[in-house]
């Protein structure tokens, strides 16, 4: 089932449902998606569906820590809720121990000594951890694992 059709499924849900909040995330979900669509003259790929909602996670986690800096807990709480509603969308994401395995794997593909050599490590590792891992936590285990 693509996500498409999946969204289509869950914004029924919600509304029978009458929840207002799921249902909001999951129209943007779906706006977000259609204007991909629209912008690349095409359906999308289970990759580029990926990289929509990964583009979604990222903007409520800048939200929410936006409004964390702000003293805003109020609105971080309704951010956090939309998020864990994004994140059903998602597939599994990778614990640290199994993004530590990718990355020494990457480190000895590339013979990688130096944090110089972090660009081509995280070429490797980027691939391979897509939409699976936060970008920063991956960024941040290869320039420890490359600094030691």
């Amino acid at each position: 089932m693509s996500l498409l059709a999946q969204v289509q499924d869950d914004m029924k849900t919600a509304m029978k449902a009458k929840d207002k909040k799921t249902l909001a995330v999951v129209r943007q979900i779906k706006s977000a998606v259609m204007n991909e669509q629209i912008n690349l003259g095409h359906d999308l790929t289970e990759e580029e569906e990926l990289s929509v909602l990964s583009r979604e996670v990222k903007q409520r986690k800048e939200s929410i820590a936006e409004f964390k800096e702000g003293g805003r807990e109020d609105l971080a709480k309704d951010t956090q809720a939309e998020l864990d509603v994004l994140a059903k969308y998602l597939p599994a994401q990778l614990s640290e121990d199994e993004i530590k395995q990718v990355v020494a794997a990457a480190i000895e593909k590339t013979g990688a000594t130096s944090p110089k050599d972090m660009g081509k490590v995280m070429g490797i590792v980027s691939a391979q951890t897509k939409g699976r891992a936060d970008g920063k936590v991956v960024a941040d285990t290869v320039k420890k694992a490359l600094a030691n």
